[in-house]
């Protein structure tokens, strides 16, 4: 299988495709049963392995979460040396924050021990999630307030700064103030599943961008289904923008590499259709 196509994000080289994490840590954006599926399915890191191995194999080399989950990394490492290949971990830590933040900033102290565990659990990218960065959204002064000092000490650790968000003004507002963002996390489906914005509006700020965007949800967490999530996506991107795809298999995780790979690269995809009774009207009959 071909490797997946690449870009580049603060000067490292990124695989187009990067493995969204809330189909394996829990978060099925759907009921408490789907949540607790996820987890019961995910017990065992080294399922999280298999996992992790089909997409490394293909290029798939990145990886979107929070970086010091002890399953992530036990199955990081665990897919690594079956792959042979270093996994890119986006990290998205949520910075302890409260009422007084907004006036007063980020307590230093405790940022930078926060930090320092990023750059030990080895993250490349650190992206405050977005439960961090829309609280620090700023509509009237067009600004996400006191980031900048953040983003010095993750410089310093050499951890490369982004902002994960819910909200596209976020990408507006950090590009107008030159903020070091080198990179977004910024939700895109054609549903428009948790936008705030509607889908050509979103589609444009993320045209608008200066830096590479990584889009998340697809597949509006398991509400579009991959042959139209990813056709939409695929087509209505820049060549330098990412798409995170979330799986709980691994034949999940061949099917949206090569259902990615052929809509990128003009072509039919080599997939089994999915069978039920009624299709077999319209399927064709040798001789």
């Amino acid at each position: 299988m071909t490797d997946f196509p690449r870009t580049v994000v603060g000067g490292v080289s990124m695989p187009r495709m990067i493995i969204g994490s809330n189909w394996f840590l829990g978060y099925s954006h759907c009921t408490p049963s789907k949540d607790k599926l996820i987890h019961e399915s995910f017990s065992d890191y080294r399922k999280l392995a298999d996992l992790l191995e089909v997409f490394m194999s293909a290029g798939v080399d990145a990886v979107i979460a929070f970086g010091r989950n002890e399953l992530l990394q036990a199955g990081v490492k665990e897919a690594e040396q079956r792959t042979r290949r270093k996994c890119i971990i986006v990290s998205t830590p949520s910075l302890p924050h409260d009422r007084s933040t907004a006036a007063n900033g980020f307590d230093m102290d405790v940022i930078r021990e926060l930090l320092d565990a990023e750059a030990a659990c080895g993250a490349t990218f650190c992206m405050p999630h977005t439960s961090t960065t829309d609280d620090l959204v700023d509509n009237c002064a067009r600004e996400v307030r006191h980031m900048a000092p953040v983003f010095a000490e993750m410089r310093k650790r050499g951890l490369i700064p982004g902002l994960s968000t819910h909200l596209p003004q976020t990408i507006v507002f950090t590009d107008e103030t030159g903020l070091d963002a080198e990179t977004y996390i910024c939700i895109y489906n054609s549903m428009g599943f948790l936008m705030p914005l509607e889908v050509d509006w979103t589609q444009r700020i993320i045209h608008n961008a200066k830096k590479p965007v990584m889009t998340i949800k697809p597949m509006a967490s398991g509400q579009v289904r991959p042959f139209q999530a990813f056709n939409f996506v695929w087509n209505t991107l820049r060549p330098q923008d990412m798409v995170a795809v979330g799986c709980m298999t691994p034949d999940e995780a061949k099917e949206v590499v090569e259902l990615s790979l052929s809509i990128l690269e003009n072509r039919k995809a080599d997939l089994q259709l999915q069978e039920t009774r009624s299709k077999a009207t319209v399927k064709t009959r040798a001789g």
